[in-house]
């Protein structure tokens, strides 16, 4: 590629909102038009984007002007988009996770290769400055070997905020699949790929109480576990600790932490770019001192859509770093730890991923007038 994207999006949700916010000044990015299939959403945001048109999906899909489209549907419908885009010739680069299951999202990467076009998939909150910097600080040595990650993700349930929750407490929903992709993604970003897993599930409740919005006071059934925790045993010997959880109130774990044989790091939230990462090494063990490392390496003020101009600047013949088949393998981690939780058994994970390449500190100019190393 390595040439700006004419892009169309699919999907004018909470989400979409984000993306606006940075979009704009990417200049490897160029917003054409949006679509929903509730038209008067995709209006709305049109009308607050300068030379941003409002279609429907089907008009989008064949519009010779688009060449990529930013796909911002629900779970559900992530492939069925992907799938119809790849076959109107688009690249496109989608809200993860990149399918509701790995069989449907096997189908989007193999229409991908045989079509020529690229897939990305978020989350790309491992490009920031945030779980950069700890990668940084492992890969120069200075934990030593990584021996264990543990990551925490704990709240009292989505329906408190949103106002149509539904998805979250159905097959395809629950913490781990709505939140472990930013956390899974972060784990292998910092110690590689997955090769096998163990896990445990459960819930609490049978309904959950939508709080705000136009269907506050509403209950939603719950089909699905929520409250997920597992071990993830990495390629390179070193073991992740996950706890993802609908049903607790809160935590002071840290988001992320990683330990190794001389050092420990905590990693700020994976669901943001940026954060403070601290060490403790042997040497201040015993008083507890912690020492916040300077950002050494991400993209610096980054915000949603990075990845995708991260795609668009990447040259052909080099793998974009939210590239597909990283989605792939955190859906299937994410797959293979709900059939460990129910079978009781250690999973194997049967896909694989380059590790992907490091982000050098840069800043958004340098990112938007740059091809990345």
């Amino acid at each position: 590629m390595g040439e700006p994207l004419n892009v169309g999006i699919i999907g004018c949700g909470a989400i979409v909102a984000q993306y606006l916010k940075t979009l704009p000044s990417l200049e490897s990015v160029n917003l054409r038009a949006v679509a929903d299939l509730d038209f008067s959403r995709a209006e709305a945001v049109a009308a607050s984007q300068e030379g941003v048109r409002a279609l429907t999906v089907d008009e989008l899909l064949v519009d010779p002007g688009i060449d990529t489209v930013l796909n911002l549907t629900i779970p559900a419908a992530h492939a069925e988009v992907a799938k119809r885009a790849i076959a109107a010739g688009k690249h496109v680069y989608g809200e993860k996770p990149l399918a509701a299951n790995t069989s449907e999202a096997q189908e989007v990467l193999a229409l991908a290769d045989e079509a020529g076009v690229r897939v990305g998939c978020a989350p790309d909150t491992v490009l920031g400055t945030g779980i950069q910097t700890a990668r940084d600080a492992i890969d120069r040595g200075l934990i030593g070997r990584p021996i264990s990650a543990s990551a925490t993700m704990v709240t009292p349930g989505h329906e408190r905020w949103h106002p149509n929750p539904d998805f979250y407490y159905v097959p395809g929903g629950g913490p781990l699949l709505d939140m472990g992709p930013y956390y899974v993604t972060a784990l292998v970003t910092l110690l590689g790929p997955v090769t096998s897993v163990i896990g445990a599930a459960s819930h609490t409740r049978d309904e959950r109480t939508i709080g705000g919005g136009p269907r506050a006071g509403e209950t939603v059934p719950v089909s699905i576990d929520t409250h997920v925790t597992g071990v993830l045993v990495h390629e390179s010997g070193a073991l992740s600790t996950l706890i993802m959880s609908f049903d607790a109130v809160q935590t002071r774990a840290s988001n992320i932490e990683v330990h190794g044989e001389w050092a420990s790091l905590t990693v700020p939230d994976p669901n943001y770019f940026d954060g403070e990462v601290s060490i403790c090494d042997l040497e201040n063990r015993e008083q507890s001192t912690w020492k916040v490392l300077p950002t050494s390496a991400g993209y610096i003020g980054a915000g949603r859509g990075y990845g995708l101009a991260d795609m668009a600047l990447t040259p052909s013949g080099m793998e974009h770093r939210a590239n597909g088949q990283l989605a792939y393998h955190v859906l299937d981690v994410m797959e293979s730890l709900l059939r460990a939780a129910s079978s009781g058994s250690t999973e194997s994970v049967g896909s694989t991923a380059e590790r992907p390449r490091s982000v050098p500190l840069r800043s958004l100019t340098e990112l938007a007038s740059s091809t990345p190393r």
